[in-house]
């Protein structure tokens, strides 16, 4: 354990075999009949959930023992562990309502945090094939690799991926496909916005890390876990994310139940 955490590339290496083995097993959910659920909050859930979360937990567990884990479902059935400095925030999937509508818009999260900042995280879009992973400072990547339930990675070669510096024509605003609100719009009137994008689940982090938009405003409700990957991949790819007030977005904050307040990513700074 002591060298995969002294070591992040070797981490994050881990978490994406482990990711890619939660995505073949909600894969295969997507290919068939399956049961939506509605929790106490009223939020879906399926198999799928459940069994990728029960995958990734497998494998931190044998790879990371002694580092406690937030994870989304077992937090909805009221088992929050401990934390200290240093936990994993995990959403096995994020964007059930994409998965549910069948649009490919959603995620496998995992994310290592260390003194409440996201250091390393994963996120893997296994009906797009598309995995993003960051591991601190200028190690931001994208990879193109296919779900498997061995965990291995093809012969794809990851590739290092940067936020841009936002143009002077203005803004690619990116925002959620099922959550976008009057707050959010109000707040995008402060800039000057050339294109819209919508997307599901953490791919909007995604995409303003890899240069394909530039600002992310959320004014709605969302959980650590739903955030803290795509937040780390941002992070290493030179981007922020921040409350509205410009403070740092922070992890760990049990006193709230490990909900975020409205933040706003964003790529490079001019």
């Amino acid at each position: 354990m002591t060298s995969l955490i002294s070591d992040r590339a070797a981490l994050v290496e881990e978490l994406r075999k482990i990711a890619l083995r939660a995505g073949a097993a909600i894969m295969d959910h997507y290919h068939s009949e399956f049961e939506v659920i509605h929790k106490d909050d009223k939020s879906p859930v399926t198999a799928a959930d459940r069994d990728a979360e029960a995958i990734i937990l497998d494998g931190l567990r044998k790879s990371t023992p002694d580092i406690p884990i937030v994870s989304e479902e077992a937090a909805a059935g009221g088992h929050i562990p401990e934390i200290g400095h240093r936990f994993f925030l995990v959403d096995p999937l994020d964007g059930t309502k994409e998965f549910i509508n069948k649009n490919g818009e959603f995620t496998v999260n995992i994310a290592l945090i260390e003194d409440r900042i996201p250091v390393a995280g994963v996120v893997y879009a296994p009906a797009k094939d598309r995995m993003f992973f960051g591991y601190g400072a200028g190690n931001a990547f994208e990879q193109h690799v296919a779900p498997n339930a061995r965990g291995d990675e093809g012969s794809g070669a990851p590739r290092q991926i940067a936020a841009r510096t936002p143009g002077e024509d203005g803004l690619v605003v990116i925002a959620s496909r099922t959550h976008r609100d009057t707050k959010t719009d109000e707040y995008l009137n402060l800039y000057k916005v050339k294109e819209f994008l919508a997307a599901g689940s953490s791919l909007k982090f995604c995409l303003v890390a890899t240069g394909e938009a530039d600002l992310y405003p959320r004014h709605g409700r969302t959980m650590e876990w739903d955030t803290a990957a795509g937040h780390a991949v941002l992070l290493a790819a030179g981007g922020s994310v921040t409350q509205l007030d410009g403070t740092p977005l922070l992890y760990g904050k049990t006193e709230r139940g490990l909900d975020n307040p409205f933040f706003v990513a964003r790529g490079a700074l001019a």
